[in-house]
């Protein structure tokens, strides 16, 4: 059975080979033809603390180390959730310490480049900037590393052979052409999907009208995970949202777990993230629908707890 790497690897391939090969029809990704993904036992760790950085390389350092992920001369995308003009303390996006912290690691692995982005719901510059996460960035102050706006231009529309939600949708080149992806949403309640995980979150590396997923929100991310792929998973539960989400906007509705889930796996760390809702990993028909085509173990018994 391939591991997530091995699976990466062979849809990035598959991918760009459609998207040469198509001069001018459109691009072809085959779900049925891909290779099998979850592992029998596939490791999670769930690390608690106040110290953010040091919680980040913990949390890593359980799971063997950025270096099990990332390779020297990799071109790495960290992908957070920064969909939404509020501050840190609202709990709408993802933790800036969880994002610098984990590119920090990446760039200790070797990695040649560090592309962060997010599509967003609001003003992409109002968001970027009161997230904390520009500012965070900034302070790295390495060439290797950027924080980039979305590219209209990169935009790639595929045909998607297996696909239960829709058979065609525009995906984000750079997600799909990087040597590596790591998948970094908050925890937070969603209004539609129950939760927002690390599934909801790679909504934002797709183009389109994605209102129209709504309506068949389960099998829409399972299509989306199924050719975005995450090497990695990092689900920021530093502080949580419990209601009016993905916005937020109230103090009153966050939580302060100070934890972190990190997995190859992306169904086994939304798994776990559901249990600090107070919610089974069955409650959500979204992670049940992508355990369901082989995306991932729910199982929290399965799992191996590093």
């Amino acid at each position: 059975m391939m591991s997530c790497m091995d699976r990466r690897t062979f849809i990035r391939r598959s991918v760009l080979t459609a998207v040469a090969a198509a001069a001018g029809s459109l691009p072809v990704i085959d779900l049925q033809a891909l290779p099998a993904h979850a592992a029998v036992t596939p490791p999670l760790a769930v690390r608690r603390g106040a110290d953010i950085p040091f919680l980040v390389r913990e949390t890593l350092g359980a799971l063997g180390g950025m270096d099990r992920f990332v390779k020297p001369g990799d071109i790495v995308v960290v992908k957070p959730n920064i969909g939404w003009d509020r501050t840190v303390e609202m709990a709408a996006n993802t933790h800036p310490d969880v994002v610098t912290s984990l590119v920090a690691l990446c760039l200790e692995a070797g990695a040649k480049q560090v592309r962060i982005f997010d599509r967003t719901c609001n003003d992409e510059r109002r968001c970027y900037t009161r997230s904390g996460i520009r500012a965070a960035v900034e302070k790295i102050g390495s060439d290797r590393v950027s924080l980039e706006y979305v590219d209209p231009r990169a935009y790639r529309e595929l045909a998607i052979r297996g696909g239960r939600a829709f058979e065609r949708w525009e995906f984000y080149l750079p997600a799909i052409e990087a040597d590596r992806l790591i998948n970094v949403p908050i925890a937070k309640h969603h209004s539609i999907a129950g939760l927002t995980l690390g599934m909801k979150n790679l909504m934002g590396v797709i183009g389109g009208n994605r209102g129209r997923l709504h309506s068949n929100i389960a099998e829409s991310l399972t299509d989306i995970a199924s050719v975005i792929q995450a090497d990695l998973t990092v689900v920021d539960a530093t502080r949580i949202l419990v209601a009016n989400g993905p916005q937020g906007g109230r103090l009153q509705d966050v939580r302060s777990p100070q934890t972190l889930i990190a997995s190859p796996d992306i169904v086994a760390a939304d798994a776990y993230a559901a249990t600090l809702f107070n919610l089974a990993p069955e409650d959500l028909p979204t992670i049940v629908a992508a355990a369901r085509r082989g995306l991932g173990v729910m199982d929290l018994k399965r799992v191996q707890m590093v």
